[in-house]
């Protein structure tokens, strides 16, 4: 909604991201989780899912219990944690990314139950690999959604939606069915996607625009604790992760996540397509909260160059932190 100097518009939500400012979801403590959160909140972001890379079971126990303290500490002038996102062990070893595949769990229920909390909300896994689909069924029930996503499955029937689209799945084959070809076609599939310059084209991304319904599409930065953060370099997922040229790579080459948070990632694509600029902005908030039946009490103004000017939640009205 545009008003008369700026534009105004709902609180974003960020559903796939390992940590930004420095810290990592993977090693952080709760205030660290406390401080990032105070951080999120000045760039418009209300509400995020922490989200977890493969580790060992006692890591990823020991992480959701500090996302849990932070979560019962936290403030009005904070982004609000709304649940924790697995994106791990689960998936198939075909395609890993930079994911350490000497740590993957086949996904069964029995499995999933060595990590299982009432604050997981999503889990990220291959569904080709899961035997007459017993851990989706399982997770459906707990009211988790299921995200088909480092995998080459085609059959996303029992999946809410598909993680980072195009990027460590199948892609298309014009003879074949694949991951990403049935998230695209498949109406009721919610996809996310990285539109950060780098994981996905330009092309590719008015592909999706124009085959996806527009509330069906869920903007994500999958950044790294890199990202807003004077770091160059650092260790993710057992793997040494450089910041080059916007990109965050590992030594082999494999692109490892984001440089960018999400208002970030909103305003590039505003500054491209400025007409859409409203659409783009449903894609990282109204769709979260249609996705994740979840509302969040705020709004953010931006100014005409898409720049935000000042973040409102719970009645706290907060300035953009550069």
């Amino acid at each position: 909604m545009k008003t008369e100097n700026f534009y105004k518009s709902k609180l974003l939500v960020e559903q796939h991201f390992h940590g930004c400012f420095g810290v990592d979801f993977g090693t952080c403590t709760s205030d660290e989780i406390l401080f990032l959160s105070k951080k999120l909140l000045t760039h418009g972001i209300g509400g995020f899912f922490p989200t977890l890379v493969t580790d060992s079971i006692e890591n990823i126990k020991r992480q959701i219990e500090q996302i849990k303290i932070a979560k019962s500490q936290q403030t009005p002038e904070m982004a609000t944690i709304l649940g924790v996102h697995i994106e791990g062990i689960f998936i198939n070893p075909d395609k890993k990314g930079i994911h350490d595949e000497k740590l993957f769990l086949k996904p069964t229920t029995e499995n999933y139950k060595l990590i299982e909390d009432d604050l997981i909300k999503i889990v990220t896994l291959a569904p080709e690999l899961d035997e007459n689909f017993a851990l989706s069924r399982y997770l459906t029930l707990k009211g988790v959604k299921v995200q088909a996503g480092h995998c080459v499955g085609a059959d996303l029937n029992k999946c809410d939606g598909v993680t980072h689209l195009f990027n460590a799945m199948q892609g298309i084959n014009h003879r074949e069915q694949s991951t990403a070809l049935s998230a695209l076609i498949e109406d009721k599939i919610y996809t996310e996607i990285i539109a950060d310059g780098v994981h996905l084209s330009e092309d590719i991304l008015s592909l999706v625009f124009k085959t996806k319904p527009t509330e069906k599409i869920i903007l994500v930065s999958d950044s790294l604790p890199l990202a807003k953060s004077n770091l160059k370099e650092m260790i993710f997922a057992g793997e040494k992760i450089i910041s080059k040229a916007k990109k965050a790579i590992s030594a082999s080459g494999t692109i490892a996540g984001s440089t960018m948070v999400l208002d970030e990632i909103v305003r590039r694509l505003a500054f491209n397509d400025p007409e859409n600029f409203e659409k783009y902005v449903k894609m990282a908030s109204d769709n979260l909260y249609n996705y994740h039946n979840i509302e969040l009490e705020g709004c953010i103004y931006w100014d005409e160059d898409f720049n935000i000017t000042a973040v409102e939640k719970d009645g706290i009205v907060l300035y953009k932190d550069y």
